[in-house]
C-alpha cells in the first residue's frame, strides 16, 4: 500500500487493507445515509445519558452512554470509546452517535484526571500522571462492569493516547475485547532522528530535577508549538476544531493544557515497552489502526511497526489530506475513515460466535 493510503476516487474504488481477509471490492462507495438532517455537534444527543462511575479507590470518573440502538432492534454489539491526552468525549459526539444510529450500544469515558474527571497535578490544566498503569487499572475496572451490562461482540476504540492505553491494557492481559480500533494511536512521539531511548533518558532527567508535575511545554499540543498552529496539528476542518473551543467555553472544566514532565517520562517508558515485538506478538485480537503519514504528533513509523507485528493488525492509511484527528477531519476524509471502520465492525459481527447473544439490554 502506498504511504498515502487507500486509493479513492469518484468512480471505481479499489479499497484494500493489508493483512486483511476482506475480499477486494470494486464499487462506487457512499457514506451510509443514517441521519435525516445536520448533526448538532454542540449538544448532547437526546439518546445519550451522562453519568459517573468509580474506580477501585473510589475516584469518580465520567462516562456517557447510548443504551439502546436507534433502530429499536437487537444491538449489533457494543463499542467503548476512550479519548486521547487532553481530550474529552464531547469532541467525538458526532462519531459516537453515528455508531449508535448504525445499531451499536455505545459508551465513552474520560480518563482519570482528564475531561470532567478532575486533575492529578498541581493545577487545573496540566495533565499529569505518576504511572500509566493507573489508567490501565481503571480501564480494567470499567471493562469488567461494562461487558456485564452490554451485549457482545465488545469492541474497544481508542484515540491517540487512548489508543496506546487500550492496546497496552490488552497486552497486559487486563482485558480481552473482541476487537480493537485505534485512531492515530500514540505508539511513539512524532518521528525524529533522536533515538527514543535518548529522549526517554532526557525526560527522566527533567522529571527528576524538579517537580515532575510541572508543565513540560507551553500551551499547545506539541512542545514549542505556538497557539495559532494548534489547529494545523489536529484537523483541516475549522468548524470541527471550533466545536472543541465551543465545548471548552461551555464547560470550562474540560480545558486541559500541556502534559507534565512526569507524563512525558511515563509515556516514553510505556511506549518503549509496548513497541517490543514479543509484546505486540501476543496481542491476538483483530486490530484496525486508522492513521496518517502526515501526523505531526504521533509516529507514523511506530504505526507501521505495530501493524507488521500484530498478528491480526490492519491499517487504514491516510496522507496529506489528514491531520492527527482523522475522525474530526473534513467530511470526505472522515467518511473514508468511518467506512473503513464500518467494514471492520461488520466483519467482527459476522465472525462472532454463533452462541453469542446479541440481544438488546
Amino acid at each position: 500500500m502506498s504511504p498515502r493510503g487507500p486509493r479513492w476516487n469518484s468512480g471505481a474504488t479499489d479499497y484494500r487493507l493489508p493483512k486483511s481477509n476482506q475480499p477486494e471490492r470494486r464499487a462506487v462507495i457512499h457514506p451510509p445515509d443514517t441521519q435525516a438532517g445536520p448533526f448538532d455537534r454542540r449538544a448532547i444527543p437526546d439518546a445519550a445519558t451522562e453519568s459517573r462511575w468509580q474506580g477501585a479507590d473510589g475516584y469518580s470518573i465520567r462516562r456517557i452512554d447510548w443504551q439502546r440502538p436507534a433502530s429499536g432492534q437487537a444491538a449489533k454489539g457494543s463499542i467503548l470509546f476512550l479519548p486521547g491526552r487532553g481530550d474529552n468525549y464531547e469532541k467525538y459526539i458526532e462519531t459516537l452517535d453515528e455508531w449508535h444510529r448504525a445499531g451499536w450500544r455505545v459508551t465513552a469515558s474520560d480518563w482519570r484526571g482528564q475531561g470532567d474527571s478532575g486533575r492529578l497535578g498541581n493545577d487545573s490544566v496540566t495533565g499529569h500522571i505518576s504511572d500509566f498503569a493507573i489508567w490501565t487499572r481503571d480501564l480494567s475496572q470499567l471493562w469488567s462492569r461494562w461487558i456485564a451490562e452490554t451485549p457482545g461482540p465488545h469492541v474497544l476504540v481508542g484515540h491517540s493516547m487512548g489508543g496506546h492505553l487500550v492496546l497496552r491494557a490488552v497486552a497486559e492481559g487486563r482485558i480481552r475485547p473482541d476487537a480493537l480500533i485505534l485512531s492515530a494511536p500514540m505508539l511513539g512521539f512524532t518521528d525524529s532522528f533522536v533515538p527514543q531511548g535518548i529522549t526517554h533518558l532526557a525526560a527522566r532527567f527533567m522529571a527528576k530535577i524538579g517537580d515532575a508535575a510541572r508543565p513540560a511545554w507551553k500551551w499547545s499540543e506539541k512542545p514549542g508549538e505556538p497557539l495559532a498552529a494548534r489547529q494545523a496539528l489536529l484537523t483541516h476542518d475549522k468548524d470541527r476544531y471550533d466545536d472543541e473551543l465551543w465545548w471548552r467555553e461551555r464547560r470550562p472544566e474540560l480545558v486541559m493544557g500541556p502534559g507534565s514532565w512526569g507524563w512525558v517520562e511515563r509515556a516514553l517508558a510505556s511506549m518503549r515497552w509496548l513497541s517490543r515485538k514479543e509484546v505486540l506478538a501476543k496481542i491476538d485480537v483483530p486490530v484496525l489502526i486508522v492513521a496518517t503519514s502526515n501526523d505531526k504528533l504521533v509516529s507514523w513509523k511506530a504505526v507501521g511497526h505495530a501493524v507488521r507485528n500484530l498478528p491480526k493488525g490492519e491499517l487504514a492509511a491516510f496522507g496529506d489530506e489528514a491531520h492527527h484527528e482523522i475522525l474530526r477531519e473534513h467530511d470526505p476524509v472522515r467518511s473514508r475513515a468511518m467506512m473503513a471502520i464500518d467494514r471492520f465492525l461488520e466483519r467482527i459481527v459476522s465472525q462472532a460466535k454463533p452462541n453469542q447473544e446479541l440481544a438488546t439490554d
